[in-house]
């Protein structure tokens, strides 16, 4: 699949946000081992620790599919530079390998391997061996 393609899928993700509080909306789309695609949008709560971000949404729904073997993700929002992910995404896509991630705005697109991301995610709080 081409990043452009992935990136796409991400902005039509981006359509169904739920982010009447912040008016922020985001989408991500992740690509599995077997050149599936899943999508993912941010879902706010008014109880805003409850909100989802795009990109678990995305891993979610892979693997409530029954997929481990994420490769890239892909995350967009309407900003001035591309959006980056939080903490606790850029955990989750530690959790199942997805070492490629890209994000995105309108105007342009920066590549990321994990690692840049969160280094030593793989020692974890348990401070285990990498």
């Amino acid at each position: 699949m081409e990043i452009a393609s992935l990136i796409q899928s991400a902005w039509d993700a981006r359509e169904n946000a739920y982010a009447p509080y912040s008016k922020f909306a985001v989408g991500a789309a992740l690509l599995t081992g077997d050149g599936r695609v899943f999508t993912g949008c941010n879902v706010e709560n008014l109880s805003y620790g409850l909100t989802i971000c795009a990109e678990r949404v995305a891993i979610g729904s892979a693997v409530a599919a029954g997929m481990k073997n994420l490769t890239m993700l892909a995350v967009v929002a309407d900003t001035d530079v591309p959006v980056s992910p939080c903490g606790a995404c850029r955990q989750v896509m530690a959790e199942f390998g997805i070492e490629r991630v890209f994000l995105a705005n309108r105007m342009q697109t920066i590549e990321f391997e994990l690692s840049d991301l969160l280094p030593r995610a793989a020692a974890g709080i348990l401070n285990r061996a990498e």
